[in-house]
């Protein structure tokens, strides 16, 4: 049969069941495309909002009531975490502190807070389905994924926030996601672009990486999702979004959860590259997942066709079974009349202001002794030192400190250094240039994951060596050793983070 076959007729319960199970992005910012309205009419149960979709949130309102005027119980779903992983202030950083920043804290009433106020503000732009929180405990320190976005790398802290942060979504009626199980937090490869490998053994997993799973279930977490990820001591032939051992046996079977299963990106290079979509979205039905996420980097009516014929020659050759892929289904549709029962409770206006003072309570200020460094008041010079972003955090989305001095101190010079500025041959000339431009000003250092990049210590060692008065900022996991005279550790890149870090640099 061709794969691009026509929409098909509401009596076909075979294709409604198909399009129900899958959760597509796709282009627009004013109304939906056509090809989404004709597919909603014929099944579609869900659809995926990016920070493409997004404008302002009175626009994005606009848009989800276009959806679910198509279907009331659709479920429309984003990847909004609140710190550095944002989709509705992609342009601007999130109004809302991320999990490092909860983690070290340490309070799970305001973490509990926080998530119901970022609900709120999902609400009121008609989002019902919130691939958060990030249940993975962070335990390899040079993870290139998920660093800031876990609540640290203590399974019980990790436990305790999580299923705080899911009350507190579920509580104003936005389904929450436990994610990326069985746990990515021991990787030290991005699953967007390749196969990570956890291998350890069970008990590890047991005590390590399952416990916040646990606590997001027992708090009755709507959604789960999977991690494309290998782990050898599960299922030695499968990564997890493919394996019945992990899905069904473990967390269905042993953990007793009943929610609905939602995969990664299906077009992440950990499955697409491997398994191919099409395959990869038939293995994980068949392994018991519910839904299947693409659109990040596919967001066409032809991805959709792609995957829905596949889902029914799975089917037809019997790969899948039927009735399966109806249970599926219906978990998706019974998660999506939950949501509209539930996002009548969550119908306030969000306090913005908790963001701020969360991540306020989150700054970790270290002063040297024996030096003394003087507030900023007039326009400084300010260095970020940084990598590429990882996929999920993207590269629109801005950080750092520098546009809010430049905000307050007209003048303010900004510098902006990368791993090419540090390359053998090139590193004196770079430190050279930047301590040029500070001559006579206040310098501001401003780096993310200092420790996973040598190049990055090396320049900032070269700096504070000239300049023993300079303030440094880390914007990531502080793993580091704390340096300059005076160092502030925001635990995340949220702009919330950065303003809270402003306010430390001037002397509020």
């Amino acid at each position: 049969m061709s794969i691009l076959t026509p929409a098909v007729t509401g009596s076909d319960q075979l294709h409604r069941d198909a399009l129900t199970v899958l959760q597509p992005g796709f282009v627009g910012t004013a109304t939906p495309p056509d090809w989404v309205r004709r597919h909603l009419a014929d099944g579609l149960g869900s659809v995926a909002l990016f920070g493409r979709n997004v404008v302002d949130l009175k626009q994005l309102a606009s848009l989800t009531a276009q959806l679910r005027a198509e279907n009331p119980d659709l479920l429309i779903a984003i990847d909004e975490e609140g710190g550095d992983v944002t989709r509705l202030e992609a342009p601007s950083g999130s109004s809302w502190p991320g999990n490092l920043a909860l983690g070290a804290i340490d309070d799970v009433a305001l973490t509990e807070s926080v998530a119901r106020e970022l609900a709120r503000a999902l609400v009121a732009c008609g989002v019902n389905h919130n691939w958060a929180p990030s249940a993975d405990v962070n335990s390899d320190p040079r993870n290139p994924v998920i660093g800031v976005r876990s609540f640290g790398d203590d399974p019980e802290l990790c436990a305790r926030h999580t299923a705080a942060w899911v009350t507190g979504l579920q509580s104003a009626g936005v389904a929450a996601c436990a994610k990326h199980f069985p746990g990515h937090g021991d990787t030290a490869i991005d699953s967007h672009l390749g196969l990570p490998v956890v291998d350890v053994d069970v008990d590890l997993l047991r005590s390590r990486d399952l416990p916040p799973f646990l606590a997001a279930i027992e708090a009755g977490a709507k959604s789960v999702m999977t991690a494309h990820i290998m782990v050898p001591a599960l299922d030695p032939a499968l990564p997890a979004t493919l394996s019945r051992s992990v899905l069904t046996d473990l967390l269905r079977g042993q953990m007793g959860y009943q929610g609905l299963i939602v995969t990664d990106g299906i077009e992440m290079g950990a499955i697409s590259d491997t398994y191919g979509m099409g395959n990869g979205t038939v293995r994980a039905l068949a392994a018991g997942a519910d839904a299947i996420c693409v659109g990040g980097g596919h967001d066409d009516e032809e991805t959709v066709l792609h995957l829905r014929d596949a889902i029914v020659e799975g089917v037809r050759s019997g790969e899948l079974a039927e009735e399966r892929l109806a249970d599926a289904a219906q978990r998706v549709r019974a998660l999506g009349s939950w949501a509209r029962i539930e996002a009548q409770a969550g119908q306030a206006d969000p306090e913005l202001a908790i963001g701020l003072r969360a991540a306020r309570r989150a700054l970790r200020v270290v002063r040297a002794p024996g030096r003394t460094f003087a507030p900023v008041t007039e326009r400084p010079f300010v260095a970020s030192l940084s990598a590429e972003p990882n996929f999920a955090v993207g590269y629109e989305t801005p950080w750092g400190v520098s546009a809010m001095l430049a905000d307050r101190f007209p003048g303010t010079s900004t510098a902006a250094v990368g791993p090419e500025d540090a390359a053998p041959g090139a590193l004196a000339a770079t430190a050279d240039r930047l301590l040029a431009g500070a001559e006579g000003r206040s310098l501001v250092l401003v780096v993310r994951d200092e420790h996973r990049y040598p190049w990055m210590t090396e320049l900032l060692a070269r700096l504070l060596t000239a300049r023993p008065d300079a303030a440094v900022v880390e914007m990531g996991v502080p793993q580091a050793k704390p340096a300059g005279a005076l160092y502030v550790a925001t635990h995340g890149a949220a702009r919330v983070c950065g303003l809270a870090a402003v306010e430390v640099l001037t002397g509020q």
